[in-house]
């Protein structure tokens, strides 16, 4: 073997090992996402909603800078660039806009309706990445786009798909949140694409959770609820504390697989937390399916499959 020959073969290694990595690291991302949404829903029993996202929030801060020190990443944050710094905080108010609407949904409704409503996220953040930044999209993910859809749509109630207009008009229901979550959540992803360019994903999500969890504390003052925190029943702090460790590692997951991969792949994988989420509201909160929203989440993780593919 040449040398020229031995070096293209370890450049082929490298690179393999690398996209396995950013996979790994995306699957890892899912399943503490659909931990996070199970734990939360316990969290927001008797709390509001607000209050518990900007607690939760305080621990994934906490988390995200303890990293980022022990990783030295930190002292990255002095030679950010202005782009890079303005799209991780526009990517900070999009993800707390999210996060805020995620939970206001949950406190009012099922964990498994809420979940579906939430995944349309990945055909929006495949459409605006191929917008605007240019990430093509092939035959199969074409198919990968349409059969999640379909599969999204089949896990909702025939009543959730007809009360959808009045609860446009009306807002404030479970619906209303969860759509404008996915919106929300589509724009993080594209956003947090651009702005962690050239920064140490691990410093960016440190940067970004500042941004969410000034957000938070400021809606939480502005509704004059602060008082409340006192009041939280200890096993919700236990779940909220919980749901926020699992937050900080699916954030730390996603942002090391979104800085390797396509955000067309990496956001796709990350939806599959839909899987854990079932499972474990099946467990925990007694909730039961039907045939219909079985075949539409086979459905969603076929179109998943068929993105990763692509």
């Amino acid at each position: 073997m040449t040398h020229r020959h031995y070096s293209q073969v370890r450049t082929r290694q490298r690179r393999a090992y690398a996209d396995l990595m950013w996979i790994l690291a995306a699957c890892l991302s899912a399943l503490f996402a659909g931990l996070t949404s199970a734990l939360a829903k316990a969290g927001v029993a008797s709390t509001n909603s607000t209050v518990a996202t900007a607690l939760r929030t305080v621990v994934v801060a906490v988390g995200t800078w303890g990293m980022a020190l022990l990783t030295g990443s930190a002292s990255g944050v002095a030679s950010i660039g202005g782009t890079s710094a303005l799209f991780l905080v526009l990517s900070g108010l999009a993800t707390g806009a999210s996060w805020l609407c995620y939970f206001a949904a949950l406190s009012r409704g099922d964990v498994s309706r809420v979940a579906p409503i939430d995944k349309l996220s990945t055909v929006l953040a495949i459409i605006l990445a191929l917008i605007l930044l240019g990430e093509p999209v092939s035959v199969w993910g074409g198919i990968g786009i349409v059969v999640i859809t379909v599969g999204t749509l089949l896990m909702l109630e025939p009543s959730d798909l007809s009360g959808l207009p009045r609860a446009l008009r009306g807002g404030g229901s479970w619906l209303t949140f969860a759509l404008a979550s996915a919106l929300f959540a589509a724009l993080t992803s594209i956003l947090g694409k651009v702005g962690i360019s050239g920064v140490d994903p691990t410093l960016g999500t440190a940067v970004r959770t500042l941004v969410v969890l000034a957000m938070a504390w400021v809606i939480v003052g502005a509704q004059g609820r602060m008082g409340e925190v006192r009041l939280i029943p200890g096993r919700e702090v236990a779940f909220i504390v919980a749901s926020g460790t699992a937050t900080c590692a699916s954030w730390l997951a996603y942002y090391h697989a979104l800085k390797d991969g396509p955000a067309s792949v990496v956001v796709p994988i990350d939806k599959l937390s839909i899987l854990v989420t079932v499972a474990v509201s099946a467990a925990a909160f007694h909730e039961r399916f039907t045939r219909r929203y079985l075949l539409g989440l086979a459905l969603m993780c076929a179109g998943t499959v068929a993105m990763v593919v692509a």
